[in-house]
């Protein structure tokens, strides 16, 4: 933990929210942004004008987050860990605070994050599941090749330029990120498909898992993956995953602030036994 000073003051939250209620986090001039009601809910605790928030990750409108990393400044009396169950009790249900700690005036939520790490769920399953529909992506026309996908995947770690799995609009100067860890698992029906990386770019993880999925059904091959996103083909992806089914999974740092049980994989995993599985894809000579 860290010392509070009395005058002003950095808390730290790790948030969680579901992201169908939301335009996204960051604040829009249409729309209910994450940032936006988590605001209000702070000025109605603290004198400190204006209030400002500012994310570890700027997830996209209906995407969620289980552990987003937070940051404000403030000058009342609340203490650091008292900050999560106040506003708790301000905030729709939609949105969580697990946890609240004291931080440095010059750390940062964006700036000092050495790591975001994304999910993306996908219920491989013919049957529909009403209590998965808010969560994963439902794709049912055949089984999906996880170990074709993993293989895709590996070949993405390191520092490279992404520029076909980046959305038109985005203001960063180019498309270089390093990719951490990568992971694909298969439990039953379910399928999760985690990316870690130095940070994202915009819409970069739904264009990718976009084509994973073509991988896993064998329309696409391996090879041919990684020469759409190592010669730049933009042209090539089409297609993004449905929001829903991604999930900002957590943000690092060098120095851990939260107890592991308020920050570290707070998605509760899913597993349904497989059960009528849909047909195997094609054999597509690689």
């Amino acid at each position: 933990m860290f010392a509070e000073s009395p005058d002003r003051r950095r808390i730290a939250l790790s948030l969680q929210y579901e992201g169908s209620h939301f335009c996204g986090w960051q604040r829009q001039r249409n729309g209910r942004s994450v940032q936006a009601v988590l605001e209000a809910a702070i000025a109605e605790l603290d004198p400190l004008r204006p209030i400002q928030t500012f994310a570890a990750g700027r997830t996209d409108a209906g995407v969620h987050a289980a552990g987003q990393v937070v940051h404000f400044d403030c000058q009342g009396p609340i203490p650091a860990r008292k900050w999560a169950p106040a506003l708790n009790g301000r905030l729709p249900n939609t949105i969580r605070v697990r946890e609240s700690v004291a931080v440095p005036l010059d750390w940062h939520a964006c700036y000092c994050a050495t790591y975001r790490r994304y999910r993306y769920t996908i219920h491989n399953g013919r049957r529909p599941n009403l209590f998965l529909t808010p969560w994963a992506w439902h794709r049912y026309q055949m089984r999906l090749d996880a170990i074709r996908m993993d293989a895709a995947l590996q070949g993405m770690l390191g520092l490279h330029d992404f520029s076909a799995f980046m959305r038109a609009g985005s203001r960063r100067a180019n498309a270089l990120t390093t990719v951490q860890e990568v992971l694909v698992d298969r439990q039953g029906d379910m399928i999760r498909v985690e990316i870690q990386a130095s940070g994202f770019l915009y819409g970069m993880v739904r264009l990718l898992m976009a084509q994973l999925i073509a991988v896993g059904e064998h329309r696409l091959s391996v090879s041919g993956f990684e020469q759409r996103w190592r010669e730049r083909r933009r042209h090539e992806v089409r297609e993004a995953a449905p929001a829903h089914g991604l999930c900002l999974l957590r943000a690092g740092y060098e120095q851990e602030m939260f107890t592991k049980a308020g920050w570290y994989d707070c998605q509760p995993w899913f597993f349904l036994a497989e059960e009528d599985p849909p047909p195997d894809p094609p054999i597509v000579p690689e």
